[in-house]
């Protein structure tokens, strides 16, 4: 009995996240971003895949879709015939000491010999190598990746996945085709997760899942570790785990801070703030929380757009707060310096 009920501790122990067990296996099973899907979809059904660039937020099914893409494509062969890497692999050495070379042994290394490897693939079909955050990669790491897309265009293909494709240079843009993402809707992000919850049997309440996708904010990938999370936590979705979980201002309590505003109580606006803001909340969470729930509150048009006026320019304003703190560090930083030497710098310095 102990040995049976030790191997089940493990095994819950080293289970598999939801985010890859329930991943998608074929383009046609992603959930929304209708347009992009049905592109790949007709690479999938005509076989001649172009090199991709793949742009969009977080979560959003960039990397699901090209594998998804490349499982139809290659089937048996996928193993052999993909290779999966984030562009930023090697930055948090190269980032400290060479920061211009960010990405470089990236290319040079583990793309360039993975596009010399001589692989057999069912006629008409490519290689294909996936970059993700590739617009984390410096200009010199992409010129060099230009220049390998050139060079091995007749066996291998490249799928680009990046937030921002503006980070992307112009010559690599022009040899890709753009697929753009979008975040997912509430629906979309609730369909996924009913069939996540009855396939793990997970108990819940309707108010959970709303929390769940509150928080998740269009990020289905938020949303099933947010959701694995809560369960695994407290065996049961309701809203009061969910927040428990996710630590965020919440929503009800953001909701009656606006309604103070409406009303005329601004002492009370203040001081639920304050309460936000003493529970450990930083103005950031507080700022985009409130913004979140100013969207879908019902107040006249024009009242909105002077709330999320003001929200936007007090994170603005968060913002250059940040950097007059950097900045002025690196001020005191530089003067000591001046006064004590090159390579002794006052305690005072970090005291910011």
């Amino acid at each position: 009995m102990a040995s049976s009920s030790s191997s089940s501790s493990a095994t819950q122990a080293y289970e598999i996240p939801w985010v890859e067990k329930y991943r998608p296996s074929k383009v046609a099973d992603i959930v929304g971003n209708e347009d992009a899907v049905s592109r790949l979809q007709v690479i999938a059904r005509d076989g001649n895949m172009p090199n991709l660039i793949l742009s969009g937020p977080p979560g959003t099914g960039k990397t699901t879709s090209i594998l998804a893409l490349a499982h139809e494509l290659l089937g048996p062969n996928f193993k052999e015939g993909v290779l999966e890497l984030n562009a930023s692999d090697e930055r948090y050495i190269t980032h400290i000491y060479f920061p211009s070379f960010r990405g470089i042994d990236v290319v040079r290394n583990k793309v360039k010999m993975f596009a010399q490897k001589k692989v057999t693939l069912p006629p008409g079909r490519h290689k294909v190598i996936i970059l993700d955050e590739a617009d984390s990669m410096t200009s010199g790491a992409q010129q060099a990746l230009r220049r390998t897309m050139e060079i091995y265009s007749n066996s291998t293909r490249f799928a680009l996945a990046c937030n921002t494709s503006s980070k992307i240079i112009e010559p690599i843009q022009s040899r890709c085709a753009l697929v753009r993402f979008s975040r997912l809707s509430d629906q979309e992000i609730l369909s996924r997760l009913m069939v996540v919850l009855e396939a793990e049997k997970v108990p819940y309440v309707p108010e959970g899942l709303e929390a769940i996708i509150f928080t998740a904010d269009g990020d289905m990938r938020q949303a099933l570790n947010n959701l694995q999370a809560t369960y695994s936590g407290f065996r049961f979705v309701n809203q009061e785990n969910v927040f428990k979980v996710c630590d965020q201002p919440h929503p009800l309590f953001v909701k009656n801070i606006v309604r103070n505003v409406l009303e005329g109580k601004f002492d009370d606006s203040c001081a639920g703030l304050k309460q936000l803001y003493d529970l450990g909340y930083s103005p950031t969470d507080i700022i985009t929380t409130l913004f979140r729930i100013i969207k879908n509150y019902e107040m006249a048009e024009y009242l909105k757009l002077e709330f999320m006026k003001v929200c936007s320019y007090l994170q603005l304003c968060g913002l250059l707060a940040k950097l007059a703190l950097v900045l002025y560090g690196g001020i005191k930083a530089a003067c000591g310096e001046l006064v004590w030497g090159a390579f002794y710098l006052p305690g005072d310095c970090y005291d910011l």
